[in-house]
């Protein structure tokens, strides 16, 4: 990708990202994505997730690893010390030439700083401060497990999706990437530009609160009417759907695909393309409620068909005829021409790396504004320099705070 930042719609916003882990930084990823300009201020010694994940083995450098890099990408870092006056004073003066300032610590640590928002208000009153923890803020609501450590696996299980997710009711299971820190995050993107498109009419900012928990409970709405409406408390749904058949997977000669006809006229459609026409007009599975009815002879009948075909031999019978993919794994993906196509590959530089890797692209796509991935995650403190000349200290000064260990 090029170096130069592609125009984004959120050119102009800067953002403070005070993040650390997988959700925070996901957020504030979106929006630099989009255009901001995000600061990512961390410690002396660096967000952690620097040193999580896998190392490129020709890394020489081994500054970050691939985790920082997808979620830090079009990124700036500066490195303060916020348990000094000195770095709190630096971090109001960023504040007060922001609009978004985003965090992701334990309840209660940033006023242990002095770093509310209520104190961040003072200086800015159009800061829009979003907070992302494990079972929200107190500011609109004290959850009974406000103090509660929480992570992405804590949120799947709390947050009822883990219970639907499993082969069977005695298998609970973790779905395989970090919903509980990503769909959190998203939201609290979502809920961040709905507090600045607010600012900018009103000349107020606020605080917008995501809990994760929250966040996994609302991406399972389905539980909710299930419950209220139907009397049932669900449990782990396999690779099926609980009412739409066939809706999930069945197998291939190399592996298994995914279907979704449960409309009658995709269902009529499988059927004929797969040789079996008979087979949807039998009174059995000829409306979407006698499918429902007997999902089991459905996937029997339709599996033992798939399973003479491979996945790309089913692409080509299928694809475009019905609703369907092939279950992928990344090796597959990479590969494939709809994501080159669409950019969602991506390879960046790497500092200490001699070849470009690569990271997942963005799958919010403006036509006008196309924003994207145009610069590597920041190396730590690599443009400390440029924040602080752009606050008005001197190189002078800067030296001086360094020396201090205020900054790095």
């Amino acid at each position: 990708m090029s170096a130069a930042a592609p125009p984004g719609a959120l050119e102009g916003l800067r953002v403070i990202d005070l993040t650390q882990m997988l959700a925070g930084p996901f957020c504030t990823m979106m929006l630099a994505d989009q255009g901001a300009d995000v600061i990512k201020v961390e410690p002396l010694e660096g967000d952690g997730t620097r040193q999580i994940g896998p190392f490129h083995p020709h890394d020489k450098l081994r500054a970050f690893t691939g985790y920082f890099q997808s979620v830090n990408r079009n990124k700036s870092s500066i490195a303060l010390d916020l348990k000094r006056p000195q770095g709190r004073e630096i971090f109001f003066k960023l504040i007060e030439t922001a609009q978004v300032v985003v965090e992701n610590y334990r309840a209660g640590v940033m006023e242990r700083l002095g770093l509310a928002y209520e104190a961040l208000r003072e200086r800015n009153r159009r800061i829009v401060y979003a907070s992302i923890r494990g079972f929200g803020d107190p500011h609109t609501g004290k959850s009974p497990y406000l103090d509660w450590p929480a992570f992405d696996v804590v949120a799947q299980a709390v947050g009822g999706v883990m219970a639907i997710t499993g082969p069977d009711p005695a298998t609970p299971t973790k779905v395989g990437p970090g919903v509980g820190d990503i769909v959190p995050a998203i939201m609290a993107a979502y809920g961040i530009m709905a507090a600045v498109w607010r600012a900018d009419r009103t000349g107020a900012g606020q605080y917008v609160d995501v809990g994760m928990v929250d966040g996994v409970l609302s991406m399972c709405e389905r539980i909710l009417h299930q419950y209220s409406y139907g009397g049932t408390v669900p449990g782990p749904e396999g690779n099926r759907h609980p009412f739409l058949v066939p809706f999930g997977l069945v197998p291939a000669r190399d592996g298994f695909v995914a279907l979704a006809c449960h409309k009658d006229e995709f269902w009529t459609t499988l059927c004929e393309k797969l040789g079996r026409p008979e087979l949807g007009c039998e009174e059995r599975f000829a409306t979407l409620e006698a499918r429902a009815g007997n999902q089991n002879a459905v996937y029997a009948e339709i599996g033992a068909l798939t399973r003479q075909f491979t996945r790309r031999e089913l692409m080509e019978m299928l694809g475009g005829q019905v609703p369907f993919g092939p279950v992928f794994d990344v090796s597959d993906i990479v590969a494939d021409p709809h994501f080159r196509a669409r950019d969602m590959v991506v390879e960046l530089d790497h500092p200490g790396v001699e070849e470009k890797l690569a990271i997942a692209g963005v799958p919010v796509r403006l036509s006008a504004t196309p924003g994207g991935v145009f610069r590597r995650a920041p190396l730590l403190g690599e443009h400390t320099d440029e924040v602080m000349r752009s606050l008005g200290f001197s190189a002078a000064d800067v030296e001086r705070l360094r020396a201090e260990q205020v900054v790095k």
